[in-house]
């Protein structure tokens, strides 16, 4: 239960920004990394509120996404997209009565697409198993593959969004900031009892997940080297048609997709580093670019503003933030 005093107030806030890794930071004690996926300008905007315990939001993001993430320390995380769009959890799709859950030790990655709304609730895991004792209710295995997915009715999931909504972005029902906080804890614990089903995962996943994780550590590990298609099936010890479909289903992209994407995050997290004075050139070949021209084509195209624009751009943000 909730256990502010008469004067404690909810924190709301409403960011919206234009960089992409601004977006990441702005969802306060998540440890995130967002790399764009689509091509374009970047636009994004997260509101919400923060209880003693809880934060409630809605993010919305222009772009299609792979993101990289973790919670708060002893936390839940419930994930809601505001609609049928079709965004993955660790590899796997979320229907359309699904909605997503990770505890904070629980690294997770999410690939989203573009123009995608997601409700958020953030709460600390000891208010939800108190409340479960309180009212006698089992809540599930949140350890396992599967619960990264979790089924729900269409009402339930209808309900969790408008109340979510009306916490982030409105009134609060007219409630008082206690009853607004119990209102989300039981939210939550409505959601997450053990007699909901859960989504069975096929037999490949575990192969097919593996076989992608293999690729994108020796990427890390190789940042300059030019990677090829055969290199990489060798890696894995797969066909070329076996790396395909594992890479398309985990991550909705193909490998050498990746791979440049991947780069042309970091190239791009690179130029922005504070106190950085090395040529565009040199961070570019730093990442396995070594034609300019094309570097510099393909770098537009996926974030809408050249190289150049984006250090520019960055220096404009710091002297402002000064």
């Amino acid at each position: 239960m909730a256990q502010q005093g008469s004067n404690y107030a909810p924190q709301k806030s409403k960011v919206f920004t234009h960089d992409i890794d601004e977006q990441a930071h702005n969802l306060t004690q998540w440890q995130q990394k967002y790399d764009q996926v689509s091509d374009g300008g970047f636009f994004g905007c997260i509101e919400g509120v923060n209880y003693s315990g809880i934060h409630a939001f809605k993010e919305y993001t222009e772009r299609a996404l792979r993101q990289q993430c973790n919670i708060a320390p002893n936390s839940i995380w419930l994930g809601i997209p505001s609609q049928s769009q079709q965004s993955k959890i660790n590899g796997l799709d979320v229907a359309s009565n699904q909605f997503m859950c990770r505890t904070s030790n629980s690294d997770f990655e999410l690939i989203t697409p573009e123009q995608f709304d997601i409700y958020g609730l953030v709460i600390n895991w000891h208010s939800i198993e108190y409340m479960a004792q309180l009212q006698g209710v089992t809540i599930k295995n949140l350890s396992s593959t599967q619960s990264a997915r979790l089924s729900v009715s269409d009402s339930s999931l209808k309900t969790a969004r408008q109340i979510i909504n009306t916490m982030a972005t409105g009134t609060g029902f007219g409630l008082k900031p206690e009853s607004q906080q119990d209102m989300l804890n039981m939210l939550a614990l409505h959601l997450l009892q053990a007699d909901n089903p859960q989504q069975s995962i096929a037999p490949s996943y575990k192969h097919r997940k593996a076989v992608v994780d293999k690729v994108k550590e020796y990427v890390a590990a190789n940042p300059q080297k030019t990677i090829t298609i055969t290199e990489l099936c060798e890696l894995t010890f797969v066909s070329r048609r076996t790396l395909q479909y594992s890479f398309e289903s985990i991550l909705g992209i193909n490998p050498l997709k990746f791979l440049r994407l991947t780069r042309l995050n970091s190239v791009r997290r690179a130029l922005k580093t504070v106190g950085q004075t090395k040529p565009i050139s040199v961070i570019a070949a730093n990442w396995g670019f070594w034609h300019a021209g094309q570097f510099t084509k393909d770098y537009t195209q996926l974030f809408g503003e050249n190289p150049s624009q984006t250090i520019a751009n960055n220096l404009k943000e710091a002297t402002f933030e000064y």
